[in-house]
């Protein structure tokens, strides 16, 4: 009998020498993809002419406030377990509500009065994404651009049919006035001045305009290419990169920049990197700057931050174009990088110190 259990003890140790994943299959659980990746989160606000001697300390304090704000709903979510995409939507959601950014709430008129509002989302899992473009009464635009991602055959929906697939899901409808911000507002009226032309009426719902015009602690140009976004990877090692954006003081026509186009503004896959951008749309477009960067990892095997610098300090440059992006790789890689003075951006990862900016000389 001793016999027959040696034996049968030497079979298996030579079973499990030719195949080891035999022996941790019988005696214990395959270790998880979630025990091998530690969660992480990159947020902006923004880019554009953003310099200490026109921000007043008050101000500063509320934009630092508010991405940190983002960033802790983010990795609150990632800290227990939850998935990359529904981080970037929560983040996200918190940025179009506060009137401090161009998204949502603080997002910027259009040169007719209206606030015309972009969004978009994808999974580095399933590549699938969702986009939206001239929302008008959807409170969150970026769950729209997930329900479209989720509950439809298709990547992009566009104006009143957008909202009225946002009612069809029964995502939170608003009247226009709710995007109303004063500042916001004036500095419609300052443009079209300056433009010299036609300044349209007050919107419909709008408080009345005040006696005296308040004065904002923003240069001209610090929203001139405000967006919000947020690229996560969970502990599954999953990424995901979500945008959403007011576009431009005074467009036209209903012009729609790269924040909602797939490759261009915004961007994820597993075998690369998440991406979302902020800038002068039409170059971001030109570039496809976010499928870009990640391309560069993915095919020319460069790291991260070597790849958004190529992209943003060298081709966008050269092509006269300013913004920035925000980045993170499967492997944890983080990385931001822009070219104008400033740019609103914070990020986590598992275990590390939290690090936000606003000027270009900090980290």
């Amino acid at each position: 009998m001793m016999r027959l259990v040696c034996a049968l003890f030497l079979l298996c140790s030579a079973l499990m020498a030719i195949n080891p994943l035999l022996s941790s299959a019988q005696t214990a659980p395959v270790q998880t993809a979630a025990g091998q990746h530690k969660w992480a989160v990159v947020l902006h606000g923004g880019a554009g002419v953003i310099e200490r001697s026109s921000m007043t300390p008050e101000a500063e304090a509320k934009y630092r406030a508010g991405i940190t704000e983002a960033m802790n709903a983010a990795a609150q979510v990632l800290d227990k377990g939850g998935s990359s995409i529904d981080a970037v939507e929560a983040a996200i959601k918190l940025l179009e509500d506060n009137p401090m950014f161009n998204a949502g709430r603080g997002a910027v008129f259009a040169a007719d009065g209206t606030n015309q509002l972009d969004a978009a989302i994808m999974d580095g899992k399933t590549m699938m994404a969702g986009a939206v473009a001239d929302v008008r009464t959807t409170r969150h635009p970026i769950s729209l651009a997930r329900a479209v991602m989720e509950q439809s055959p298709h990547v992009m929906l566009v104006g009143a049919g957008a909202d009225a697939f946002a009612t069809h899901v029964h995502l939170e409808q608003v009247p226009p006035s709710f995007f109303f911000t004063e500042h916001r507002w004036q500095q419609l009226v300052d443009e079209l001045k300056k433009q010299g032309e036609p300044i349209p009426a007050r919107p419909e719902g709008a408080p009345p305009a005040p006696a005296k015009q308040a004065a904002f602690f923003e240069t001209p140009d610090a929203h001139k290419y405000g967006t919000v976004g947020v690229v996560a990877l969970d502990r599954n090692g999953n990424v995901a990169a979500g945008t959403s954006t007011g576009g431009t003081t005074a467009k036209r026509w209903n012009r729609v920049g790269d924040s909602p186009i797939i490759g261009a503004g915004t961007y994820a896959s597993n075998q690369s990197c998440a991406v979302s951008g902020t800038g002068v749309g039409e170059y971001f477009i030109r570039l496809t700057v976010a499928r870009t960067i990640c391309a560069l990892v993915q095919y020319k095997g460069m790291p991260l931050q070597a790849a958004a610098d190529e992209v943003i300090q060298k081709q966008l440059t050269a092509l006269h174009g300013d913004g920035g992006i925000i980045a993170l790789t499967p492997d944890g890689q983080l990385a931001w990088s822009f070219n104008t003075p400033g740019m609103f951006r914070a990020r986590l990862a598992e275990g590390g110190t939290p690090q936000i900016g606003i000027y270009r000389d900090e980290p």
